[in-house]
């Protein structure tokens, strides 16, 4: 069995939805810079890629009709080269690179592309909702359908996790992610991109539009503190998640390249990663943001490993409350968790965030 390995990863800066540099950028545009990037810095001809395995949480409107078939003609590869869109939500991104590595592994290919895209800006908003509910499902399990931010209020009262703590969690992502884009962290794994915003004129109200380069996160804040942070209102009326413990809306795309490490040696590429396994388990919709809790033993048990033997753990930081439970309850120390800010300052394109978190690992 040969193994699968990363070889590269790139991404765009994440943009602010809405407000941000992306909010008229089609996905098409968003992936294929990041996926045209990733190969070039494999060094690879874009006609070996086997397939182009995008993820994207909204797979509608401006990214959708299989957005990532789109994204591979975007990139340049040829038209020999196929795409899958897969949606698994907040995991889409690394959904993709297990299936590629997966698919290595099976020896159904020896280069594929995998990643994400996500714009919240030209889709959330605009979704179609038509016939959304399923009958059975509203009576039975009426929870499927809540939104992130109700089931991460479940999560603070179910477990008893305050808001102080969840504000202080906040306050030192933003800490850690402007203390890491300081030290040039993540200029290894974005790729600066220059494109056409919308803005309104602030006096007249007017919609024009601008040419803008984004080469950074627009999220990070350093000058975050706590008691700033505590001031800000609850998303919810007598609730405790707030904008500065829960992760920003986002715009953006990151891809990577996933190979046979045989291929890898015979080029001489040196592979950033080894993919060595991949876990998935359901938990009651209504506490979604625990997912890790189930999936992380499952995977640990498989590859014969334990909490300690990882050295460094990504987290998407979803909201501030399911990290922290996350972590106490699978006991993974803070010094190994999220060194470089996460999802809170950084921003989660949902479908983006999952082969983010890989390419900045790695790297």
């Amino acid at each position: 069995m040969t193994d699968a390995v990363i070889v590269s990863t790139a991404r765009t800066g994440l943009a602010k939805s809405w407000r941000g540099a992306f909010n008229m950028t089609h996905g098409a545009t968003l992936g294929g810079h990041a996926v045209e990037h990733a190969i070039l810095r494999a060094k690879i001809d874009p006609k070996e890629v086997e397939d182009v395995i995008m993820g994207c949480a909204n797979p509608e409107g401006a990214t959708g009709a299989n957005i990532a078939r789109q994204i591979a003609l975007r990139a340049g590869c040829p038209i020999t080269t196929s795409g899958m869109t897969v949606n698994r939500f907040c995991s889409s991104g690394l959904q993709t690179i297990a299936l590629a590595a997966q698919r290595v592994i099976a020896g159904e290919g020896d280069v594929f592309v995998a990643g994400g895209v996500e714009s919240i800006s030209c889709v959330q908003n605009e979704a179609n909702r038509h016939m959304i509910a399923e009958s059975w499902l509203s009576e039975h399990k009426p929870e499927i359908y809540w939104s992130m931010l109700q089931t991460a209020e479940t999560v603070a009262k179910r477990y008893n996790i305050s808001r102080e703590k969840q504000d202080e969690y906040g306050v030192a992502s933003q800490q850690r992610a402007a203390a890491s884009e300081a030290a040039g962290k993540f200029k290894d794994e974005i790729v600066p991109m220059t494109t056409i915003m919308g803005v309104a004129d602030k006096e007249s109200g007017l919609l024009g539009t601008k040419e803008v380069t984004i080469a950074a996160d627009e999220g990070i804040r350093p000058d975050t503190t706590y008691e700033g942070v505590a001031k800000i209102k609850p998303a919810l009326p007598g609730g405790v998640i707030a904008a500065g413990n829960a992760s920003q809306f986002s715009d953006g795309a990151s891809a990577a390249v996933v190979m046979s490490a045989k291929l890898a040696e015979q080029r001489g590429l040196a592979p950033l990663g080894i993919f060595r396994g991949f876990a998935v388990a359901g938990c009651e919709p209504d506490e979604m943001g625990i997912g890790p809790v189930f999936a992380i033993p499952k995977l640990l048990e498989k590859t014969g490993k334990k909490i300690s033997d990882i050295g460094l753990w990504e987290l998407n930081e979803a909201f501030a409350v399911q990290v922290i439970y996350c972590r106490d309850k699978l006991g993974i120390p803070n010094e190994r968790l999220n060194v470089d800010g996460g999802a809170i300052a950084v921003g989660h394109p949902y479908g983006v965030t999952g082969a983010r978190l890989v390419g900045h690992a790695l790297i």
